[in-house]
């Protein structure tokens, strides 16, 4: 069994391939992208993102949720229905 340090070092490690594989698409404070100011996950990071997760819809989808969670902590005057739908909303559907 695995501790929880090993557990975190393995986690840190995908997470810094995912954002180097992203490029400069990552998201700003305002949640637009660092490097097109586009919403993000603007085409370049949804791209970015589904090949990084190599068909991990759950890990994908617990990813966005943070982002989700902080994005609605980031963006108090923006309603939560579009905060949703621009970070959830673009995850393609189970087969």
């Amino acid at each position: 069994m695995i501790g929880p340090r090993v557990r975190w070092e393995r986690f840190a490690a995908r997470r810094r391939i995912r954002e180097r594989r992203a490029g400069g698409h990552l998201p700003a404070e305002t949640y637009d992208c660092r490097e097109c100011e586009h919403p993000w996950p603007c085409p370049p990071a949804r791209l970015s993102l589904l090949i990084g997760f190599e068909g991990d819809r759950v890990g994908l989808m617990m990813y966005l949720g943070a982002h989700l969670a902080r994005a609605l902590q980031e963006l108090p005057d923006t309603h939560p229905a579009l905060i949703v739908g621009q970070l959830l909303y673009w995850v393609p559907r189970r087969r």
